[in-house]
């Protein structure tokens, strides 16, 4: 049989399976996506909101991420850099932190910040220079701990993990405790060490879009969910029997595989709320931490502080929340206007948007960075993909869908 006459299905058009659909055209084989939604990206996507570039979530993309670098056009997505550090609110009043040998103007605001000692600014750059020299797999071998747990054992002060540490790397894990692992520390450190956060011009949405609009003998599906996938079909929620040679399952795989069906994905959730403002209380395109206790917003941004292809007239604000709350969603509003006025002093935020983002991250418990791409056959013709089976990244989820393809292509030579 020729390789472009397999029945191969890819089930979601989030980054896993787009890269799996990616691979397998590679390799000459012809898939096809069925997609439940409208549009391919999963949890990257962008919605257009009275002329402003709204993503589901503020997300960026680490530039020095293995597997963004391998598979995206940077050039094409015309990305904006974020300055490499942060404006810490607390107590009405705001200082700015950073890393100065990546950007001068970081200089003197660091030095006077206040934020931590000078001991705790030599620790970041003995840090630094000591995650430089390990490998990405070394970092996912190593002992695991919590990352709380992990910046005490390096001797940092409770006030730089306080006020640094905990509300930025919160806004990364989705949670406020620094409860996630080490290794998903040194990882993303390593990572923001070696690269800077970027945003596409057009919005997050458009890292799906480039993948998609790269495959050449990829037919997706869209609106067309699927039910359940057994061996040599998929089942889609129409009832109809689709026949397959092999499946990857590039979603969470428990509702559609009879014995999973106790293995449930646990997700972390968040709340992301987006203003329309006159001005911007930060000018340069770097994050606003919330450092008090009492504060449910984690951090904003102001995405008109990069350049973008669609704008609205004002300034965008994006607000995050990871605390778990039970407010109402009126009162959860409320809640953060309140606290950006009392925070971060922004009284004029126009409402535009509220996204109830579920399933934002996956929860995880032992991390890992690779995957052997037999270890994603699920049975003798379903592959599982997704960043849930390694650790909680776009890069987990590019390399998934690779590995898942590499063992279905493998599967099919036996």
């Amino acid at each position: 049989m020729d390789k472009s006459e397999y029945k191969i299905k890819i089930i979601g058009a989030g980054l896993s399976g787009l890269i799996a659909a990616k691979v397998l055209e590679d390799h000459g084989y012809a898939p096809e996506i069925y997609e439940a939604s409208d549009s391919v990206g999963g949890r990257i996507k962008t919605d257009l909101v009275e002329g402003y570039q709204l993503d589901r979530g503020f997300q960026v993309l680490l530039s020095a991420y293995p597997k963004a670098s391998q598979y995206l056009d940077y050039k094409t997505l015309e990305l904006q850099e974020l300055l490499p550090g942060a404006v810490i609110y607390e107590n009405g009043a705001s200082k700015t932190i950073g890393d100065p040998l990546r950007a001068k103007s970081l200089v003197l605001p660091t030095i006077f910040s206040g934020i931590g000692t000078f001991s705790d600014k030599l620790k970041i750059l003995n840090l630094y220079t000591a995650l430089k020299k390990l490998s990405v797999k070394a970092i996912f071998e190593r002992k695991e701990t919590t990352s709380l747990a992990y910046l005490q054992e390096k001797g940092f002060s409770e006030e730089i993990i306080n006020k640094f540490f905990k509300p930025f790397f919160s806004g990364i894990y989705l949670e406020p405790n620094l409860e996630t692992s080490s290794r998903m520390f040194e990882f993303v450190f390593k990572m923001f060490g070696e690269g800077l956060a970027v945003i596409p011009k057009k919005g997050m949405g458009e890292i799906s879009k480039q993948l998609a609009e790269n495959l050449k003998n990829t037919k997706i599906h869209f609106n067309t969910p699927v039910k359940q996938v057994k061996e040599g079909e998929i089942i889609l929620a129409s009832e109809e029997v689709i026949h397959t040679h092999a499946t990857i399952i590039a979603t969470e795989a428990s509702a559609l595989v009879s014995n999973l069906k106790n293995q449930e994905t646990a997700w972390k959730s968040c709340h992301n709320f987006y203003f329309e403002t006159e001005k911007r209380a930060i000018e340069k395109p770097i994050i606003g931490l919330i450092a008090d206790k009492d504060a449910i917003i984690n951090n904003i941004f102001y995405h008109t502080a990069v350049a973008t292809e669609s704008n609205g007239g004002k300034e965008l604000l994006s607000v995050t929340v990871v605390k778990q709350t039970d407010l109402s969603e009126t009162k959860l509003q409320k809640k953060v206007e309140q606290d950006l006025k009392k925070y971060c002093g922004v009284g004029d935020a126009r409402f535009l948007k509220h996204y109830s983002i579920k399933k934002a991250l996956p929860k995880i418990g032992s991390l890992h960075y690779d995957i052997d791409p037999t270890e994603t056959q699920l049975t003798d013709t379903i592959f599982l993909a997704g960043d849930q089976l390694l650790n909680s990244s776009q890069n987990a989820a590019m390399l998934s869908g690779e590995r898942a393809a590499l063992g279905l292509i493998q599967g099919l030579k036996i």
